[in-house]
């Protein structure tokens, strides 16, 4: 993947999703290299420059600070449209900078990852007054991960951020999604499970979507894969039945529970 370090004008947009004003994304660009990637189809740029091109915005913790003396407070989304804990961020620190930039004005923040780095940051996070740490987890299926989402943290790995915020004030929750549709009703209660037992605050539930001009893309990584092509065949995804009773199942399961469970979008 090839890397350019390249500066901003501004760091912080205006968001139009649900529960944020702004989107925050110190990278463009994203080493987890998700087969199922939404991004390049929501900005429309080709699949192949997001896949190939990581840009390292070296300057947005200072145009961030700059930003801050004037914005009005509101919900920061780090990050809306790639990981700000993939692996880049070990070396740069652009998210770790700009939490410490954020938390000078104690703007609320919801940390979206698939990363367990996001763990090394515990001290900064801990002191927020109004902050979440969102893991997205959409398998329960580790070998699948592993192919799917290469880059990504473990499932394990990902669990244990959760249950080691879970003991904190920092509101955590589960982006389930986009779920595979390799999900079964056995399977689930385990799952389930393992994020009542991390004190998990809520779950957002997300249907895997074949994007447009993403079944070509797809094809073309898992064929070496052909068990995992034939589990997420069109036919599999496109089986409302399947989502309709796993959903349930996940209202159904946690409903005695302090978990909230939302439909995603």
């Amino acid at each position: 993947m090839n890397l350019e370090e390249v500066h901003c004008k501004t760091a912080l947009s205006p968001s139009k999703l649900p529960g944020l004003d702004y989107s925050l994304n110190p990278y463009s660009g994203c080493q987890h290299q998700c087969v199922y990637c939404y991004v390049p189809s929501v900005l429309h740029i080709p699949r192949n420059t997001w896949t190939n091109t990581l840009n390292v915005k070296r300057n947005i913790p200072l145009v961030l600070a700059k930003e801050l003396q004037k914005k009005k407070p509101g919900v920061v989304g780090l990050s809306t449209v790639t990981d700000p804990y993939q692996p880049v961020e070990k070396k740069y620190q652009l998210s770790r900078y700009c939490l410490e930039q954020l938390l000078r004005k104690d703007f609320p923040v919801c940390i979206q990852t698939k990363s367990s780095l996001v763990l090394r940051d515990f001290d900064i996070i801990t002191q927020f007054s109004n902050i979440e740490v969102m893991m997205s987890i959409a398998t329960d299926n580790e070998s699948q991960r592993q192919i799917m989402e290469p880059g990504s943290s473990s499932l394990s790995k990902r669990i244990r951020v959760l249950e080691t915020f879970g003991e904190t004030k920092v509101k955590t929750s589960v982006f389930l999604g986009p779920m595979y549709p390799t999900i079964s009703l056995d399977s689930l209660p385990k799952l389930l499970d393992s994020f009542i037992d991390a004190n998990v605050d809520e779950i957002m539930i997300d249907k895997f979507h074949m994007k447009p001009g993403l079944q070509h893309y797809f094809t073309a990584c898992l064929k070496n894969s052909p068990e995992v092509l034939t589990d997420f065949s069109i036919n599999k995804l496109t089986d409302e039945e399947w989502f309709t009773s796993i959903r349930s199942a996940i209202h159904e399961y946690l409903k005695k529970t302090k978990i909230i469970v939302v439909d995603a979008f």
